[in-house]
């Protein structure tokens, strides 16, 4: 089994179980804003950990029609007041269709809440991430698990999780390596740091430690695969050839053995011919 195909397996063994809910995917609400003058993502650093993280998540649950991952776009929570509004860096959603991709995401339309919230710290909304949107997330909205990670390898580390449980909002213990295990999504993530970009990244795996790759590893392995897989034609058309060649040195020993056993019995017959020749004449 080779290492692609050894992960398809682990993902389907891995992949959570989960209702399908009653509501219905909706594109757009008219009077719900879907955009705002705000930019995004907040710096380069941000950026490129939700562009990666995103990848790594949708590329996971892709599998599975009834997933949704959401990027920074609003989520409307309380039908009626457009002031109920978050805007997650990203967000897991079960139970509701992949597609159509929505311009917002309205729970009550869909008839689901997120499972998981992902919040990348930056200056401008580190403290709201911190205290306020754990209640906000895990409490008014029904989020199961909500973690907060900074992605700027020249700040302090952060990354915490919570989940609510029993209506209780309880902090999610890391393990010895700091890494923390969703029960939502039944994986575990932990960071690491990139030294060229500067980026402390978050990287999914699943329960067994399997890394969830990005497209371009992804593409790298099926390249080594594809590589590994002609040096092994490679290896096999050469072999075939050393069989051919082995053969045909033993067919033309053979071959002259043969010649040379009857070229022997000729001169033995030859020779016994001149014997009786002689033997005649006396």
């Amino acid at each position: 089994m080779d290492i692609l195909t050894d992960f398809e397996f682990k993902q389907r063994k891995y992949m959570p179980t989960f209702p399908i809910v009653n509501g219905k995917p909706t594109i757009y609400i008219e009077g719900y804003p879907y955009e705002d003058d705000k930019p995004m993502p907040a710096t380069e650093f941000h950026g490129l950990q939700i562009n990666i993280f995103y990848d790594q998540l949708f590329r996971y649950f892709r599998i599975n029609d009834y997933v949704h991952i959401g990027n920074d776009n609003f989520i409307y929570y309380e039908e009626g007041d457009i002031t109920k509004v978050v805007a997650p860096d990203i967000f897991v959603v079960f139970g509701v269709k992949k597609y159509p991709l929505r311009r917002s995401f309205y729970t009550w339309s869909e008839g689901a809440a997120p499972v998981a919230v992902f919040e990348f710290l930056s200056d401008a909304t580190a403290d709201q991430d911190r205290h306020e949107k754990v209640e906000v997330y895990l409490q008014e909205m029904g989020v199961q698990e909500f973690f907060i990670h900074q992605p700027e390898m020249d700040k302090p580390v952060e990354f915490f999780g919570w989940r609510r449980v029993s209506g209780d909002i309880v902090e999610i213990v890391p393990d010895a390596s700091g890494g923390l295990f969703s029960e939502a999504l039944n994986l575990w993530f932990r960071w690491e740091e990139d030294q060229t970009t500067r980026v402390r990244l978050l990287r999914p795996s699943l329960p067994d430690g399997t890394p969830i790759n990005t497209s371009v590893e992804e593409e790298h392995l099926r390249e080594q695969e594809q590589q590994l897989r002609l040096e092994e034609q490679q290896l096999r058309l050469e072999e075939q050839h050393k069989r051919v060649e082995a053969e045909a040195r033993a067919e033309e020993a053979e071959r002259t053995a043969k010649e040379e056993a009857e070229r022997r019995q000729a001169l033995e017959a030859e020779l016994e011919h001149l014997r009786t020749q002689i033997a005649n004449r006396s």
